[in-house]
């Protein structure tokens, strides 16, 4: 998570709590993953605050944010396990779309609503299980960003997503000693992710940046439905 949280292979980041479900159950995967996240935030805004993209960021932030009321006000509708399903074969579908019928050179950006829905359902997956990388990634992906400028973007905006997300979870009783002692535990490792991430991101050609961010949602996405539906 660290490493995805600089923006190189980002995509790999909603495996965090999937994995760490094997052990725990996944809203207290959720929690102790949370302040970990924090630590990840303000690392990564340090070394990219200046670089995120402005205009992007009040399309894409206000529906995040509508994302994550909504998923406060329907956390314990819908099993955790549904919404890792539901996200892993929107995921699938969409990387096989960009895969076999990819965007001729000269097509236009994808239209501002689809940004809007992709942001409060990255707003939603993301308070659920920490999953928003992928739902966002559907509409940034075909804008093309810089590396640098893509990742700077997904920071800014998920530290805010992340921000807002303290004060729900403490009053759906996730934020406990047990989970908050855990996080202490594996805090030390935060910093390290990022700072290796943000060395490659600002190096890495273009290209392969891209290939290893639909990698990273390919396997995101497999994981994500397997857990849904066994």
């Amino acid at each position: 998570m660290g490493i995805s949280k600089s923006g190189f292979g980002a995509g790999f980041g909603a495996l965090a709590v999937p994995l760490m479900a094997l052990a725990v159950p996944v809203p207290q995967a959720a929690a102790v993953m949370l302040p970990l996240l924090a630590i990840m935030d303000g690392f990564g805004l340090k070394a990219l605050w200046r670089e995120f993209d402005r205009p992007l960021l009040k399309l894409l932030l206000p529906a995040g944010l509508l994302g994550t009321l909504i998923g406060t006000l329907s956390f314990g509708l819908l099993q955790p396990k549904t919404v890792a399903g539901i996200v892993g074969a929107i995921t699938l579908v969409f990387l096989a779309i960009r895969t076999f019928f990819p965007p001729r050179a000269d097509a236009p950006p994808p239209p501002r609503a689809l940004g809007v829905m992709a942001a409060t359902v990255s707003g939603f997956t993301s308070f659920v299980a920490h999953a928003g990388g992928p739902p966002i990634g559907f509409y940034l992906l075909p804008l093309k960003l810089t590396p640098i400028r893509f990742t700077a973007t997904l920071a800014v905006f998920f530290a805010a997503i992340n921000t807002s997300k303290w004060i729900p979870y403490a009053a759906l009783g996730l934020i406990d000693g047990t989970n908050m002692l855990t996080s202490l535990v594996l805090a030390p490792l935060a910093p390290i992710g990022v700072w290796v991430g943000v060395r490659l991101v600002r190096v890495i050609p273009q290209a392969l940046f891209y290939r290893l961010f639909s990698v990273g949602m390919l396997l995101t996405g497999l994981k994500l439905l397997w857990d849904g539906l066994r």
